[in-house]
């Protein structure tokens, strides 16, 4: 993923984790906010403890953790 996408993933996690306290919700905003500003189709996963096998596309996948919650955003579709 590009740095500068990178950074707004980042910067709407943050968003996300301080308008929302279910992982559910947070997904579902980080999701909803990358679909508006680069396009369908994203996905997002939040949580704890997950596992993840997906196909994305190419430069269009992230995982970082905010605190103790991983979060996987990707593209795909």
């Amino acid at each position: 993923m590009a740095d500068d996408m990178q950074q707004k993933a980042v910067d709407c996690a943050q968003d996300a984790m301080n308008r929302y306290n279910i992982e559910k919700d947070v997904a579902a905003h980080i999701k909803k906010e990358f679909d508006r500003m680069f396009g369908p189709t994203w996905h997002c996963i939040v949580g704890k403890n997950f596992g993840s096998y997906v196909t994305h596309e190419t430069k269009h996948f992230i995982y970082f953790y905010m605190g103790q919650v991983a979060i996987l955003l990707f593209k795909s579709g």
